[in-house]
């Protein structure tokens, strides 16, 4: 009986789209598609070429068709064949017409930064790409691929995969205090991704499952009464002063207004709250001027929201990466009924990793649910096994240790530098996190971003953060992330910042 294609397919074969038409004849038509596919870039130099036998039962054209039109353009250079090593693309320099160039990937908009060329990156916001654990994510991938039941290979379950939610729950609870269930977990690709599922004007009402039927939210009531709306929390939303403006952004296009708190060395001044129905902080570590939220205000912003009928929403922003100080505990911890926690992967794996996860209080948990739908179209399920996988065998913690020494020992280096070199600028908010706070001389920050500009430099001037209706007094500074280069390139990195903020850097 004769091997059917799709057999024959799926043992040897690989799918190459190919649209053959035109005059010429069945050849020529192939010869043109494969030679447009190499030009305009589809077929990247080195792609291997399907077997003669495979394209032409795809394609329904003869083997003898198929191959030659390979040794055609073979003869003419744009492939190369190799007995046993099958037929490639030939790597070739010539650059692809401007027309169809890839575009150089955009910076995200919630980022201030500089216009030019970088050679050092130390804008903040990323931790050190080359040291994800890729073996350990290998091994625990696979271990949970091999563990995993035939229903995750099915539609997913808005609240996470259980494995991940039971592991988050031991996890948070032994490594930042938090008082919580499993069932109280939803996971989530992110804190951007939970701002929308709380805020955003398709989380609230009926919500439309993927089998098309309407599903009213339940449990998700709004801070002082029943979702309206369209949103599971409304404004106004108190913000402090400094933060990500895309978070703002994201805020205000979901029509919430956000007020700011002004900060001193204490944190976020919570005697500033008034009628806001919710508040947004980083008390364990405030994005991006740094240090934690004082003792005493960390109770008090419970105390008000427990008053007023209020929320506090907890970014929980890189806590786990700590130096000189003792931990501290997730403010979750005293009032699981008040605090909605948010978490993710992004600081201490990689960004790229799209997981994340809010602890709520168990009032929201209905609404959140029925805004995400009843199919998870954000977050793998076989990444959250692997990431449950990873924290139950204890690796995440590894990383999480080996990476707080690598950055700390950054961090020193990073202080010892400017000391040497540029001794009149203060160097803050180093106690924890990915990133310091280099205070100017007043007047001097735009002329330092501008220098580092010259000098190759990627980093964040600290205006850029401010929101833009404060009243808190300005301060010149820049936001400078130590975590993002790589190993070996952080010393020509520290080399080329010095020259910048050389007392002469400041003026060329």
């Amino acid at each position: 009986m004769a091997e059917s294609w799709v057999n024959y397919a799926e043992r040897i074969g690989s799918d190459l789209h190919l649209e053959l038409s035109g005059p010429g004849g069945r050849r020529a038509a192939l010869v043109t598609a494969l030679r447009d596919a190499v030009r305009n870039g589809r077929l990247a130099p080195g792609t291997r070429l399907p077997p003669y036998r495979s394209l032409a039962a795809d394609l329904g054209v003869a083997r003898n068709t198929v191959a030659d039109a390979y040794a055609e353009l073979v003869a003419e250079g744009w492939l190369t064949a190799r007995q046993g090593s099958g037929t490639h693309v030939a790597e070739r320099t010539r650059p692809l017409p401007t027309a169809v160039r890839p575009k150089a990937h955009a910076r995200a908009p919630h980022a201030p930064h500089h216009d030019g060329p970088v050679r050092h990156d130390l804008r903040q916001g990323t931790p050190d790409a080359s040291s994800f654990p890729r073996s350990a994510w290998l091994a625990s991938y696979r271990r949970a691929l091999h563990r995993a039941p035939n229903e995750v290979f099915g539609p997913g379950d808005p609240a996470g995969r259980p494995e991940l939610r039971a592991a988050l729950a031991d996890y948070l609870a032994r490594a930042r205090g938090v008082r919580t269930e499993p069932d109280r977990i939803v996971v989530c690709s992110g804190f951007a991704h939970a701002l929308r599922l709380l805020f955003g004007r398709g989380a609230g009402g009926r919500s439309e499952s993927a089998g098309g039927k309407a599903a009213e939210i339940t449990g998700g009531d709004r801070v002082g009464g029943p979702v309206r709306g369209g949103q599971i929390l409304r404004g106004p939303l108190a913000v402090e002063a400094y933060g990500l403006p895309f978070h703002r952004e994201l805020l205000a296009a979901a029509g919430v207004r956000t007020v700011p708190l002004p900060l001193d060395e204490h944190g976020a001044r919570i005697d500033r709250l008034g009628r806001e129905r919710a508040v947004l902080l980083t008390p364990a570590h405030q994005f991006p001027t740094g240090g934690p939220l004082h003792a005493e205000r960390r109770a008090g912003v419970v105390d008000w929201a427990r008053a007023r009928g209020a929320v506090v929403l907890e970014d929980d922003y890189d806590g786990e990466f700590r130096y000189d100080r003792k931990p501290v505990g997730a403010l979750q911890s005293l009032d699981p009924e008040r605090v909605i926690l948010i978490g993710s992967v992004s600081k201490s794996l990689s960004p790229a990793v799209r997981l994340g996860w809010m602890v709520l209080p168990e009032r929201y948990v209905g609404g959140v649910l029925a805004a995400k739908g009843e199919r998870e179209a954000w977050a793998s399920v076989l990444d959250q096994l692997a990431l449950a996988d990873l924290i139950a065998s204890g690796a995440y913690d590894r990383h999480v240790r080996r990476m707080r020494q690598r950055y700390r020992s950054r961090r020193d280096r990073l202080v010892a530098a400017l000391a040497e070199h540029a001794p009149h600028i203060e160097v803050t908010g180093v106690a924890a996190g990915l990133h310091a706070v280099l205070r100017l001389p007043p007047g001097t920050e735009r002329s330092a971003v501008e220098s580092a500009v010259r000098h190759g430099v990627g980093l964040d001037g600290l205006a850029g953060f401010r929101h833009p209706d404060t009243d808190m007094p300005a301060h010149d500074g820049l936001v400078v992330g130590y975590a993002t280069p790589p190993e070996h390139a952080y010393g020509a990195a520290l080399e080329a910042l010095c020259a910048v903020l050389a007392p002469r850097g400041l003026l060329r």
